[in-house]
């Protein structure tokens, strides 16, 4: 393979352990000990690291508050009963121009596509409080979801490539963690959904204007230093399109199994959870009787002591393998979900839910952590796009269907058991990951 088209440029050993800029040993003084990085890393890291989980945080409160306000959104616009899971289905679609814009950040830069899409997602989450009718509300919502798609896949691009070899699982739970914080602020704004005025149209301005802010602070966001040297190399190519052309055919002929374990796991787990998370709260409010107040008791704590899991797990991850944790986390994922729409109630319902939803964000992590570690860095955001829309893709597929299996069994909770039969697959697919804990991403960019 000629030097110019290699997937990786520069010398391999120092990256990741080694970012160059500040390298004054970082403390992450923000978060409590025992929840720290395993490894050390310097300030550069530590800045990069805040800047892209405070944009998590906030799209983890925007991209969740329809689901939070389900009822009250549905009877608001009119949305028909069957057609609560399809309408989720519409949001989706934004992840089929997401993946595209995900993919340019392999040609243009993660820095400044960073910056487009937090600006994009608060200008039209800020929009979506205005809409008046259900099709204005599609469309403000596909849009935003368009930029908060693209936001987090490429701030998972950007985690991987700065953090270093020992840190990257605790770093991946950790941004998951912040992005479950998002949801728990949400709930929290939401228990006052009958009081704030204009109800749920006031969640979505309260959520804007932070993502704004965070526009102005990401201006110090500095390239990455993996695309960097990578770009200096392709800068030498005739043109960057017959670069992302070539790239694209590279990657299907290189990594053709690793492409498919991943895909399939993602797929698998994007149909299983997606009705189950999206319902949750319309589930607790209509069928467990819960008042917003209520709904935002259970999220709140339940949601910071998932936090703290997530974290927990992405360290673990980095002692004993992501395999092993990975498989564990999503097989309690599903029995979990399973128990909660079984109509279990009283007392054990909290902690089922607190397990099921850590168990979510941190298999989420989890797997969108191996899309991004097993390959390259030349095809690193092109595969983060993909991993995205696959298991956006599958979880709309999944969420259309609940209509169908809602009028045929007569009850959501039945219609979510039945998606979350897909839970074995994403098992099966998993075990045909190769193992990236402890290695640098140079030594995963060997042979498939």
């Amino acid at each position: 393979m000629p030097a110019s088209f290699s997937p990786d440029f520069g010398p391999a050993a120092p990256i990741g352990d080694d970012v160059s800029g500040d390298d004054r040993p970082a403390r992450f003084m923000w978060l409590p000990p025992g929840l720290r990085p395993p490894v050390p890393m310097n300030l550069r890291q530590e800045r990069i690291f805040l800047l892209v989980g405070l944009a998590a945080l906030f799209a983890g409160y925007d991209l969740n508050i329809f689901g939070l306000a389900i009822p009250q959104i549905q009877a608001s616009l009119h949305i028909p009963e069957n057609q609560v899971g399809v309408t989720v289905s519409y949001f989706r679609l934004a992840a089929l121009v997401a993946v595209a814009v995900c993919a340019c950040a392999d040609l243009v830069g993660r820095r400044r596509l960073l910056l487009i899409t937090i600006v994009g997602q608060g200008l039209f989450t800020l929009a979506t409080a205005f809409v008046q009718t259900y099709g204005e509300f599609l469309a403000a919502q596909i849009v935003t979801r368009i930029f908060g798609y693209s936001e987090e896949m490429l701030c998972f691009v950007v985690i991987t490539e700065e953090m270093a070899a020992g840190g990257r699982g605790w770093a991946n739970g950790t941004l998951s963690a912040m992005s479950s914080t998002g949801t728990g602020l949400a709930s929290l704004v939401f228990a006052a959904v009958n009081l704030l005025p204009y109800g749920w149209r006031a969640i979505y301005v309260i959520g804007a204007l932070p993502l704004f802010l965070v526009a102005y602070l990401r201006r110090r966001l500095p390239e990455t230093r993996r695309f960097a040297l990578r770009s200096d190399a392709m800068h030498q190519q005739a043109s960057q399109l017959a670069a992302g052309l070539q790239l694209a055919r590279r990657l299907a002929s290189e990594y053709p199994g690793r492409l498919l374990a991943i895909l399939t796991a993602v797929a698998a787990f994007g149909f299983a959870v997606s009705p189950a998370t999206v319902l949750m709260s319309k589930y607790l409010q209509q069928v467990q009787h819960y008042s917003p107040g209520q709904v935002t008791a259970l999220f709140v704590p339940g949601g910071f002591a998932g936090l703290a899991l997530s974290i927990l797990t992405g360290r673990l991850s980095d002692r004993i393998g992501r395999k092993r944790v990975a498989f564990a986390v999503v097989a309690l994922t599903g029995v979990c979900f399973a128990l909660l729409y079984s109509g279990i109630d009283g007392w054990l319902l909290p902690p089922l839910w607190i397990v099921a939803f850590f168990g979510f964000f941190a298999s989420d992590a989890l797997l969108a952590g191996f899309a991004l570690e097993i390959v390259p860095t030349a095809y690193r955001a092109t595969v983060s796009g993909l991993r995205y829309l696959v298991e956006i893709g599958a979880g709309a597929i999944s969420l259309a269907l609940e209509g169908h299996f809602y009028d045929r069994l007569g009850t959501h909770a039945q219609a979510v058991q039945v998606s979350l039969l897909a839970i074995p697959l994403v098992l099966g697919a998993i075990l045909f990951l190769p193992e990236p804990a402890g290695k640098t991403l140079e030594e995963m960019s060997g042979p498939a």
